[in-house]
């Protein structure tokens, strides 16, 4: 059982250390200087916080998943990650940038891993 909470961990740590190297990659290449996301309007601190909840909770399933109780935890995983993929998949289309196209597959796997071991955890 260990063993594979440990795993879920460790896709939700890869997945977070890929959406970081996507925001270092905009901030390095230029895409992220204005403040801004396309043509939408400068962000305002209330868009800044939801982007905070949003990119706290695959840290917050990284500890989760080793301290819930094992159907609770899988149910979570899979919920969590099929909604990170959902979102994603959606948003794919909106970034310009070929490294960020490439960076969210990268995530769209690991949410896949994610659903995939988790489903297969008995």
């Amino acid at each position: 059982m260990a063993d594979v909470q440990f795993k879920l961990s460790l896709i939700w740590v890869a997945l977070m250390l890929s959406y970081l190297l996507g925001d270092v990659l905009r901030i390095f290449s230029g895409d992220a200087a204005s403040g801004k996301m396309g043509d939408m309007a400068q962000f305002t601190q209330g868009m800044w916080l939801g982007i905070a909840i949003l990119m706290v909770i695959p840290i917050l399933m990284i500890v989760l998943t080793l301290i819930l109780p094992e159907p609770i935890s899988r149910w979570a995983n899979i919920i969590v990650a099929a909604g990170f993929f959902l979102f994603n998949l959606v948003g794919l289309p909106t970034y310009p940038g070929a490294y960020d196209k490439f960076l969210l597959a990268v995530g769209l796997g690991f949410n896949l891993l994610t659903v995939w071991v988790a489903w297969k955890w008995a």
